[in-house]
């Protein structure tokens, strides 16, 4: 696990006066602005922000020490990210994507299937983009109850029972 969590990302300008549009990954979009400073991704520069309105997709807002547009236009694409001690404690079946990434996925049997690549929410709930040696391609697991019946973050192992057919195994 990493000392600091990913919670949103500068989507690009707004107006003309130095605020970004930010996208938020936290689960109420509006406490983004609670857990600064945030930080990019190399820890680099850090900001305090301010959230103006919402927009499509996101929020306005300022950052500390961005004043003009052209400022706020070379943040596009910045991922910021908050200290995990600013960030609320989570429920026993909560984690962050950050902390699932790497971790080992096996099936029921024991037998390894790969390690989580990547994290995905598509609006209709979570799917692990899981790659392995035995796999054609990665595959994409639906990150539920069903699928995924135990998450055991001391070992950093995800036990799964995939859909039939997943693996190619029918």
């Amino acid at each position: 696990m990493t000392d600091r969590v990913c919670v949103g990302a500068i989507a690009g300008s707004f107006g003309v006066r130095g605020e970004v549009r930010v996208k938020s990954f936290c689960a109420d979009p509006a406490s983004i602005e609670q857990y600064a400073p945030l930080y990019t991704e190399d820890g680099t520069r850090s900001f305090t922000l301010k959230i103006t309105r919402a927009v499509k997709e996101g929020f306005s807002g300022r950052l500390s020490g961005v004043v003009t547009k052209e400022e706020a236009d070379a943040l596009r694409g910045t991922r910021l990210f908050a200290d995990r001690a600013r960030l609320p404690a989570l429920d026993d079946d909560e984690y962050y994507h950050a902390d699932l990434i790497g971790m080992e996925v096996l099936d029921t049997g024991g037998k390894s299937i790969g390690t989580v690549h990547a994290v995905h929410d598509h609006g209709a709930g979570d799917l692990l983009e899981i790659h392995g040696p035995g796999l054609k391609s990665s595959i994409l697991l639906p990150f539920t109850t069903a699928c995924v019946p135990t998450v055991d973050m001391a070992s950093r192992r995800i036990i799964a029972d995939p859909p039939e057919g997943l693996l190619g195994d029918d």
